[in-house]
């Protein structure tokens, strides 16, 4: 299923030098700092239960296409939202979900899901064959029999990946008690907290009030204050330091941001608080609020990620029967330059701190992120995201932003996945599509073959370890 050249460019020239740049990256570590796989993996270090479990039902990119097919979630085995925002254990046999994939598999041609796929089968189940209905439970019982090996535990896995550092993402609320587990272990893998305080900032989040008031009880400050509700988060953040958390990320709808003086913020804040504010008043409150967070990455030195863009739970009957992160969060058009105009004329000159900007919308590389980066001593482009986490996107990033941006003011690679054993891969479809692109510049003699070499290792590892002060 693997062509040692796949994703290489087709022109013979450029694919030498691609395939070579290539051979000094192929081996290196893996840094992962933006993901949301599951830290109870790592802490717990349990034999994963099933392929099923393993590949499909953590997966929205797979389940959200069979979904698109007319296949039900229930079928697939996807855990319902109960009463209380906890999950309902599906009923759906394993192996009927994979018979279902494999009968399905058809559906992924032409995506990265494809790549992502038949990589983990070849390289880590030595299965070679297109999976297909026929092969379908011979492929289930391999896997089956691998996960219940100590080879294929968490921790083997994570470092038979060479991942030499993996991010997760978690509440301002978490106890952080899997890090600390992990940490007491003994265990040597790094696996960092993110700090991603939607939870309390989105007042459209669910439970809204209720995470307000849990903050103010684990931090002891007095959220009834706006003064009181930001040094709480102070407080959680340095407590995410303190566990070796490096970054903070934040997914809003829109990249607005404001700066208002102490006495509108106040008011603002009572107004969210009070459960009867407006919509304009809510995104208004987000947008003074990413402008605090970069103050307090200024103060303490977390990189701040920007993701925003997604309309959330588009599929109302979806979100209301199984909850958040369902497959159902649709790009929208973002608007950057006059959005974050507000931060960055406060922060965007301030030395140390590191400001990550992602997209959905790629039309805003050229036009305006790449000019944006490649002037505010603050600003990073972070690499194509979601649903341009594909070769296509990554190659249109590569042309969109490096002439304006250069290489220097991005962040390498960073795979933002829950399927834990699609991390290599992705990582593989990263390192070769740059590799073809420095191949072509090479072979343009746009770029000369010694810096080539340079750019690729930086691409790879050192940038990553820059941006996110790894």
């Amino acid at each position: 299923m693997l062509d040692a050249m796949r994703l290489f460019p087709s022109e013979p020239a450029a694919r030498r030098v691609a395939a070579k740049l290539y051979d000094t990256v192929r081996d290196l570590p893996i840094l992962s700092p933006h993901g949301h796989t599951d830290p109870s993996w790592f802490a717990k270090d349990e034999a994963f239960p099933d392929p099923a479990a393993l590949f499909i039902q953590p997966d929205h990119y797979i389940f959200r296409m069979l979904y698109s097919q007319g296949i039900s979630l229930e079928s697939l085995g996807i855990p319902q939202a109960g009463a209380k925002g906890d999950e309902k254990q599906s009923a759906a046999d394993p192996r009927e979900v994979w018979r279902i994939f494999a009968k399905s598999y058809y559906l992924f041609r032409g995506t990265p899901t494809r790549l992502w796929f038949d990589y983990s089968l070849s390289t880590l189940f030595g299965l070679t064959e297109r999976l297909n209905p026929n092969n379908a439970d011979e492929y289930y019982d391999v896997i089956s029999r691998k996960l219940q090996t100590p080879e294929f535990r968490p921790r083997a896995l994570f470092e038979k990946f060479k991942i030499e550092v993996l991010s997760t993402t978690d509440s301002p609320l978490d106890t952080l008690e899997y890090h600390k587990a992990i940490r007491e272990s003994g265990w040597k893998g790094r696996v960092l907290p993110t700090f991603r305080p939607d939870a309390v900032i989105d007042a459209e989040y669910a439970g809204f009030t209720e995470n307000i008031e849990k903050l103010g009880a684990i931090s002891g400050e007095n959220v009834g204050t706006f003064k009181g509700y930001l040094n709480a988060l102070r407080k959680r953040r340095a407590f995410f330091k303190s566990y070796g958390a490096t970054a903070t990320d934040h997914g809003h709808l829109t990249a607005m941001t404001a700066d208002l003086d102490p006495g509108a913020a106040e008011s603002l804040y009572q107004r969210i608080l009070s459960g009867r504010s407006t919509a304009e008043e809510q995104q208004l409150f987000q947008a003074q609020m990413l402008t605090e967070m970069a103050g307090m990455s200024v103060e303490d030195g977390l990189t701040m990620q920007l993701h925003p863009g997604s309309i959330r739970n588009h599929n109302k009957q979806v979100y209301e029967r199984f909850g958040r992160d369902k497959g159902a969060d649709i790009p929208s058009a973002t608007e950057y330059v006059r959005n974050l105009r507000p931060l960055l004329s406060k922060y965007g000159n301030e030395a140390g701190f590191i400001f990550i900007l992602f997209t959905l919308d790629e039309s805003t590389f050229s036009r305006e992120l790449a000019p944006l980066a490649g002037h505010y001593p603050a600003l990073r482009l972070g690499p194509p995201w979601w649903f341009h986490d594909s070769p296509e996107g990554m190659m249109r990033f590569r042309e969109t932003a490096t002439e304006t941006a250069g290489f220097y003011n991005t962040v390498g690679f960073n795979d933002d996945t829950r399927a834990f054993l699609s991390i290599p891969s992705r990582h593989d479809v990263a390192r070769r599509i740059d590799c073809a692109f420095l191949g072509r510049l090479v072979t343009e003699h746009r770029l000369d073959e010694d810096e080539a070499f340079e750019v690729i290792k930086d691409l790879t590892v050192n940038l990553v370890k820059k941006a996110y002060k790894l």
